[in-house]
């Protein structure tokens, strides 16, 4: 960690160490949360803590600035929790290990939490100067970003008296983001019927894993394997003719996370076995050579438990395969206004085998409201025609662009004379709050900038020290331009 704190900016690598030495994960802020609340109030600055836990810590503006616009930096509280599957590590009690890496930071076998940990340690720092100029200025920083949203949906009117919101929750230096993705959870409940373990049968544990995974919106147009859809790919192709029997399919761990790994775990006859392993070793072939680009790491691998008591029926285990394997999954479609950007897109996430029911979770996200909803139709008629029930809940409105917006030029403006390029001006597919805000302070004007973050979501998740540098001095020059009120 003092490796960290000794880069450039200094003031907010500190703070991302320590945010990094608080356990933090999404439903569990609240050390962090009380951490920052004491800093502040030590510091004699307003703090607020709302009803659904969301922070909103105000500063005076500095010397001669006191007329201009009232700004709030948002960003959120949480990360996403993932780790490889060698990995030991408690997200709830365990520091995040972060470490550098050349012109990167990384963490150890997990998620490093840059999403949104750059953005928050960027406010913080902004709050504890003492020689940055701005105006007035608030930060909001919410709960539960990356598992619900909870925290944007309860901010409520009143809350701010900001005129201008800057989010700092996206992960590309050189791009100005004016919009993003609504999205809507789609979660199966296939029933299941069990059957006792004939006499006899050989107990295995199929295991895909080596998938990059990653976020099931910035990363979705990239073709990465989803270890779901791999893993009933191959239950649909030898299911039958092996003679299989499925006592549990487990797979992902996070909705808005592309899933890394599944596994399956079957009963055969002995008399099986043999062409099982060799079926196992052919399919791995055939992934690693349609997916060696992307996942040149994929591996299938079989082991050996203790036989369980009892596996799905027939009907019961042919029902979930049919599903899993016709489920969409990816880019459904690429937007035609906004150049290389996933217009719609859908994300098998995670499967989870229950006593009564399997349940499959997925998350679909558009730009427009049109194809979320054509995508839960589709959803609903695989679940008329599978007879299983299909509920959608969630749902968060995608933002808008406003591409007359005053602080965009603002950005767009002081980005070109800092830099001597002009940035990419860009939509997301990806669902920042900024939607959220938008219900309660309509005329907010707001943007979303950041540093360049690969892989959130996901253990490779990274953070490229050089930008994090360049986005705090854009950052700075943007509230140092802030104009006086109207």
């Amino acid at each position: 960690m003092s490796a960290l704190a000794s880069l450039y900016p200094q003031p907010l690598w500190q703070w991302f160490a320590q945010i990094c030495a608080i356990p933090h994960p999404s439903k569990h802020e609240q050390a962090l949360s009380q951490h920052i609340q004491a800093w502040a109030r030590s510091l004699g600055l307003s703090v607020v803590e709302d009803r659904v836990g969301n922070l909103i810590i105000k500063k005076p503006a500095t010397a001669g600035m006191e007329n201009c616009k009232t700004v709030v930096i948002q960003a959120h509280l949480d990360m996403v929790p993932q780790k490889n599957a060698d990995k030991v590590h408690n997200f709830t009690t365990d520091p995040i290990d972060a470490y550098v890496d050349g012109e990167w930071v990384k963490a150890r076998g997990t998620t490093l939490g840059a999403d949104n940990g750059i953005g928050m340690s960027s406010a913080l720092a902004i709050l504890g100067s003492n020689d940055i100029k701005h105006g007035p200025l608030e930060v909001l920083l919410t709960v539960d970003e990356e598992a619900g949203m909870t925290g944007a949906f309860g901010v409520e009117p009143g809350m701010l008296q900001a005129e201008i919101l800057i989010n700092t929750d996206s992960e590309q230096e050189g791009e100005i983001y004016m919009g993003c993705a609504g999205g809507v959870d789609a979660e199966f409940s296939v029933p299941v019927q069990w059957q006792p373990v004939i006499a006899g049968s050989q107990a295995f544990t199929l295991s895909l894993s080596g998938l990059k995974g990653g976020h099931s919106g910035v990363n979705i147009h990239l073709g990465r394997g989803n270890a779901n859809k791999l893993l009933a790919r191959f239950l649909a192709n030898y299911a039958k003719v092996l003679q299989l029997n499925i006592a549990a399919f487990n797979g992902g761990s996070l909705r808005n996370a592309i899933p890394r790994e599944a596994e399956v775990t079957l009963t055969l006859p002995e008399t099986q076995l043999t062409e099982l392993q060799q079926k196992v070793v052919e399919f791995e072939a055939i992934l690693k050579q349609e997916l060696s680009v992307v996942e040149p790491a994929i591996k299938l691998s079989l082991t050996k438990v203790n036989a369980p008591t009892q596996v799905l029926t027939s009907a019961a285990a042919q029902q979930l395969i049919n599903i899993l394997n016709v489920c969409p999954n990816g880019v459904m479609r690429m937007s035609d206004e906004v150049a290389g950007v996933t217009e719609t897109s859908l994300n098998v996430g995670v499967v989870t085998t229950k006593e009564n029911s399997i349940q499959i979770l997925c998350l679909i996200r558009s730009l427009i409201d049109s194809g979320r909803t054509q995508i839960e139709n589709m959803l609903s008629s695989l679940a008329q025609l599978a007879g299983v029930k299909v509920k959608f809940s969630g749902a968060y409105p995608g933002w808008k662009p406003n591409p007359e917006s005053p602080v965009m030029a603002i950005v767009n403006q002081t980005y070109q004379d800092i830099y001597h390029k002009e940035p990419v001006i860009m939509v997301i597919h990806a669902g920042l709050e900024c939607g959220l805000f938008k219900k309660p302070y309509p005329e907010m004007d707001m943007v979303s900038i950041g540093p360049t973050i690969r892989y959130p979501h996901g253990p490779d998740e990274m953070v490229n020290i050089k930008t994090v540098g360049q986005y705090w001095e854009l950052l700075l020059a943007v509230l140092e331009r802030i104009p006086v009120k109207t």
